[in-house]
């Protein structure tokens, strides 16, 4: 396999953003645009991640969950104020949310080998930017490419697709790094290998599509990964390497 481009999506990839993350902003925002009943649990909010976007997620729960009294008038409206609302308030919390284990390093092993960098995310673009720029300031990402970019959020391949096609690759010399079904389908849709890093969201979800399945990258002096499938072996470290998947890396 010769690796040009590796591609990672953000929430619970990157960073473990979803139930303390994500989550919590809805919910703060949802009180703060006079809908203090309406609490998104982990266990709802699991279900509502099947939802590709977090406009969609909204517009989802009010037109399939939501059994209140007072819908809002103007879904459209609504939930362009409620979605910026809930933006602004997880920008303020990224910060103070740990990167996944292994990623950095993971990162940097494949920035020394000269492979090119992207984002892939449903997420908003300013989040997006937000970690490619600012929270990983030193990882040279080429692509950061959000949700409303593209036609068709995943499970949709669209967003991996503009990005191949940005970076000048092909699906064969592209590996993509998920965390869940629908990023997995979505990267398997535009032909990519994949590995798969699952959450404690994801853990239970259909995985047994991915090329490579691991609880997460692992870290020297912390967390280490547990390998599911596909990896023969990441040695005693616990760590999955840029180097367990080629000993041929193309330079670009």
């Amino acid at each position: 396999m010769k690796i040009k481009a590796v591609l990672f999506d953000l929430d619970g990839v990157i960073i473990d953003t979803e139930r303390v993350g994500h989550r919590v902003a809805f919910n703060q925002a949802f009180a703060q645009c006079g809908y203090p009943d309406v609490v998104w649990d982990e266990d709802l909010y699991h279900q509502l991640l099947q939802v590709g976007g977090g406009k969609e997620r909204i517009k989802h729960y009010f037109s399939n969950v939501y059994t209140g009294n007072n819908p809002p008038k103007d879904m459209d409206e609504f939930t362009a104020k409620m979605h910026k609302l809930k933006t602004d308030i997880f920008v303020k919390m990224l910060p103070n949310l740990p990167l996944r284990p292994g990623v950095h390093r993971f990162m940097s092993e494949w920035k020394n080998q000269g492979v090119r960098l992207g984002i892939c995310t449903t997420s908003n673009e300013r989040v997006a930017h937000t970690v490619g720029n600012e929270i990983l300031h030193d990882i040279p990402f080429e692509v950061i490419l959000a949700g409303d970019m593209v036609k068709s959020k995943k499970p949709a391949p669209d967003i991996y697709m503009m990005a191949m096609e940005k970076l000048h690759v092909c699906p064969e010399e592209t590996l993509v790094i998920e965390d869940s079904h629908i990023g997995l389908m979505a990267a398997k849709a535009a032909n990519c290998t994949v590995l798969v890093t699952y959450n404690g969201y994801t853990k239970s979800e259909d995985l047994s599509k991915a090329d490579f399945l691991v609880s997460c990258l692992g870290d020297l002096e912390g967390e280490k990964a547990q390998v599911v499938s596909g990896l023969w072996a990441i040695g005693k470290e616990g760590v999955v390497r840029a180097s367990d998947f080629t000993s041929n890396v193309e330079k670009v």
